[in-house]
């Protein structure tokens, strides 16, 4: 059947329902596009699972048993209603029956946990679920034509997921008192700039006034196309979706307060400017990702902060204008970061074992477990393990620790720089490993140095000032260890190479010294060209050495570039890097992530 076009097939082929009836104790059933023919009287009745996408019918079959029914999905069916109806007393006391149902026992639902009609564009309303307390996934997206959903859809208090999805032009629906709803869909609901109410009011509610009273006025001061978000949702929610709604600030959903549970909020392809106020108040959300945004932005500022609103990912698309770019404290957080072709922060156990192997870095297995101390800017109160962070062509790392690793013994020095000749090799250089042991005595609070690596032989300096500036290790020694990636012409054999390291003033005072460097230079290990470079991730970006360096470069005689993080934020200040640089100097030009 798989290798059938489904194109052709739809609905095509036939099936008795007196083919099923001899079948014992069928339990799970999918007939999709399946033109069912014959009465249902006798249709298996001790189902459990029932799947009939495409199912043909205006309306489900009264004679059909779905007493023991669990999971009902008929997505993409002919459906025009679904719901439940009551013809007198005894029916409403003995349960819930399905429309047309009659009086036949057989027909309750109330075992049902999963209802999916997804796609089913003729389905204009639900209705009557009254006591359907074992419902606890409700799907019904892209039911473009789905106008009305029941208000006893809240009698069902088991409900944890509801997806609505593109239902633009649902108008009501009542969802505020649901007690344990975790995850809501309602991605495009405003696709056609419906005017769908959602609201926690019943006339039952002994403050109906009241809060009718305060609807009325949070309708009048939305803008009407936007009255979809005007009323307040269900307090459990962990996961909201909002995605393509054409919501802007001045729109934005305001009604936030009660969803102190929050997680997780996703505001995708929504013309939004700054993150809305009643957001930011959430004490458990965190901003974890900005992709794509519009390619026309010309400033971004994702500055952490102590609400936790600390971005995880930045991903922009390669049409992107040249943009302006704020960060704010050069902190290291205690979380993952990514931001597209500027800086990557992971920790160092789930960076793949053959990026390591790339890099020359032997023996960590011991520090990969290693934790550094709180970070004193984010107020986390979290030990992370050790990170490796990525930037400019520069992979980093730190830990507590007196000694540098063994395998650092090509040159070694004492002191805060070191000078050496790259010797003649047969083998590409492809880059060089550089370590220092960083010592302060009176604290365990350490900044990182900055470093300036200068070819003397090709003219060549690079001056670098890390993305992670400042941190508690929780320890008075610092081993840090780099790896630097070279094109092959720009360090080769018999050039003199001079690296100094050099000490910002600490905010306490000025008493962390650079005790020990080391350098050990790392060759192509000769494997083939062809296959896949562990490392092709990290070259693809542009602000890398080799790469496109222009906005980083300095107005000196010579090839000097400061690579400082900041100047992605049009930072021309070049004052703390005066021991560096030549009295003076500044940039060539700006410099906007591209």
């Amino acid at each position: 059947m798989k290798m059938l076009d489904k194109k052709k097939v739809r609905g095509s082929l036939e099936l008795t329902t007196d083919s099923l009836s001899n079948m014992d104790n069928l339990m799970l059933l999918q007939l999709n596009y399946v033109q069912l023919k014959g009465s249902f009287d006798k249709f298996p009745e001790e189902l459990r699972w029932l799947c009939l996408h495409g199912f043909p019918l205006k309306s489900i079959p009264p004679e059909l048993s779905l007493e023991y029914l669990v999971a009902l999905d008929m997505s993409y069916s002919n459906i025009v209603s679904f719901g439940m109806c009551y013809t007198n007393t005894q029916q409403l006391e003995s349960g819930p029956k399905l429309s047309g149902s009659g009086s036949k026992d057989k027909r309750l639902l109330g075992l049902l946990k999963i209802l999916d009609l997804s796609f089913c564009q003729q389905l204009h309303s639900l209705g009557g679920f009254f006591e359907l307390h074992a419902l606890e996934r409700l799907i019904v997206k892209n039911c473009t034509s789905l106008i009305e959903a029941c208000e006893l859809v809240e009698q069902c208090v088991e409900l944890l997921h509801i997806d609505l999805s593109y239902c633009y032009k649902l108008k009501k629906l009542l969802i505020g008192k649901l007690k344990k709803v975790k995850t809501l869909f309602l991605e495009g609901c405003n696709y056609d700039e419906s005017q769908t109410e959602i609201r926690g009011i019943s006339s039952s509610d002994s403050s109906l006034n009241s809060q009718t009273s305060s609807y009325n006025a949070i309708m009048e001061a939305t803008p009407s196309d936007f009255k979809f978000f005007a009323i307040s949702l269900p307090s459990s929610l962990i996961f909201l979706s909002l995605a393509n709604n054409n919501l802007s600030n001045e729109s934005f959903p305001m009604d936030t307060s009660c969803l102190s549970m929050l997680e997780e909020l996703c505001l995708d392809n929504n013309p939004i400017g700054s993150m809305p106020n009643c957001v930011r108040s959430l004490p458990r959300l965190k901003l974890r990702s900005i992709e794509h945004p519009p390619p026309k932005l010309r400033r971004l500022s994702a500055e952490p902060s102590l609400n936790h609103l600390n971005v995880g990912k930045i991903k922009f698309d390669p049409q992107m204008s040249p943009l302006n770019f704020y960060r704010g404290l050069k902190t290291l957080e205690p979380w993952s970061l990514e931001i597209d072709g500027m800086v990557k922060i992971q920790p160092l156990v789930d960076v793949e074992e053959k990026v390591l192997n790339r890099l020359g870095w032997k023996n960590l297995e011991s520090v990969k477990e290693r934790q550094w101390g709180t970070c004193y800017f984010t107020g986390s109160n979290t030990s992370p393990k050790t990170q490796m962070y990525y930037e400019f062509g520069i992979f980093s790392t730190f830990y507590e620790g007196k000694e540098m690793p063994e395998w650092i013994d090509e040159f070694r020095s004492d002191g805060p720089s070191i000078s050496f000749t790259i010797p003649s090799s047969v083998k590409k250089l492809r880059g060089l490993n550089f370590c220092c042991v960083e010592m302060y005595p009176q604290w365990n609070y350490f900044k990182l140095p900055m470093i300036k690596i200068s070819n003397i032989t090709k003219e060549h300096t690079w001056i670098y000032d890390h993305y992670v500036e400042e941190f508690d290790l929780g320890g008075k020694c610092l081993n840090f260890l780099s790896y630097w990636m070279f094109e092959p012409n720009e360090m080769r054999s018999d050039d003199e190479i001079t690296i100094t390291v050099e000490q910002i003033p600490n905010w306490v005072s000025h008493t962390q010294v650079t005790k020990h460097c080391g350098v050990t230079l790392v060759y192509e290990d000769g494997m083939i060209e062809e296959e896949e470079d562990a490392l092709d991730y990290y070259k693809s970006w542009n602000h890398i050495i080799g790469g496109d360096l222009s906005g980083f470069q300095l107005a000196t005689p010579t090839g000097e570039y400061l690579l400082y993080n900041m100047r992605f934020q049009n930072r021309t200040d070049t004052s703390r890097f005066r021991t560096l640089i030549a009295h003076g100097a500044s940039y060539k030009g700006t410099c906007f992530i591209n």
